[in-house]
């Protein structure tokens, strides 16, 4: 007996085939048979959905408050700034020929 390969679905099959056992038009039963999948897993596909759906639109909202990108390669333009003056300045203080 041939050793049967372990299917990877991926995401977009696994919320399509969740989606439908929410619509419940089918039985799991049914939707196993249809997409080839065991109905346990059907079943668990369909609880991980519902259980994290909040999660989708959470995320949503806080893409808005994030900063821009404009913005970030400001604050990293500065900091590269403050970088080179302060080795630098480190330079001079190291440097024993330096006015005190």
């Amino acid at each position: 007996m041939a050793k049967r390969s372990r299917k990877n679905h991926g995401t977009a099959f696994k919320a399509k085939v969740a989606l439908e056992a929410i619509k419940e038009q089918q039985t799991l039963s049914e939707l196993a048979d249809r997409f080839q999948v065991h109905r346990n897993q059907i079943a668990q596909w369909k609880k991980q959905l519902l259980d994290r759906a909040e999660e989708i639109f959470a995320k949503e909202k806080a893409s808005d408050n994030d900063p821009g990108v404009k913005e970030l390669h400001a604050k990293i333009g500065r900091l590269a700034m403050e970088n080179d003056f302060l080795s630098v300045a480190l330079g001079r203080i190291g440097d024993t020929s330096a006015k005190r």
